[in-house]
């Protein structure tokens, strides 16, 4: 075996190890595992999505946002990345930069209850806001 096919084993192994600790509620855990793989195949969206989640999952939203924009970067239709990506922005208050990821997402998976919601949170008081705009420059 040469040492590119030992790497990329290695990360499908840490990767494997990683989403399994994410599934039983140990995110601090998966995150070291899948830094480990994300040193090793930093290409895999599927990675970088697994890494996201835990960091969210861990309360660490910036990093969280940089992997799933990453995964977004990878795979452009990755519903779940552009839904991440905007929760991310919503968690630190950011519900205009949330919105634009969250539209994607709810457009490519209209049947999704919680894409909608996150929309629907993030375009909050947008009614009221542009009414009061006009009001506001006089």
């Amino acid at each position: 075996m040469d040492q590119q096919q030992h790497e990329s084993q290695d990360a499908y192994v840490a990767f494997q190890e990683g989403t399994r600790l994410l599934a039983d509620d140990n995110a601090h855990a998966a995150v070291v595992a899948l830094e480990r793989a994300r040193a090793l195949e930093p290409a895999q969206g599927s990675v970088r999505e697994a890494l996201a989640r835990a960091y969210f999952r861990t309360g660490r939203f910036g990093q969280a946002e940089e992997e799933f924009q990453a995964a977004v970067d990878i795979d452009p239709v990755n519903d779940y990345a552009h839904y991440g990506l905007g929760v991310c922005r919503l968690r630190v208050g950011d519900r205009v930069g949330a919105r634009g990821p969250l539209k994607l997402a709810t457009v490519m998976r209209p049947d999704n209850a919680d894409y909608g919601r996150a929309l629907a949170e993030a375009s909050e008081g947008d009614a009221v806001e542009s009414a009061g705009a006009p009001e506001a420059a006089e």
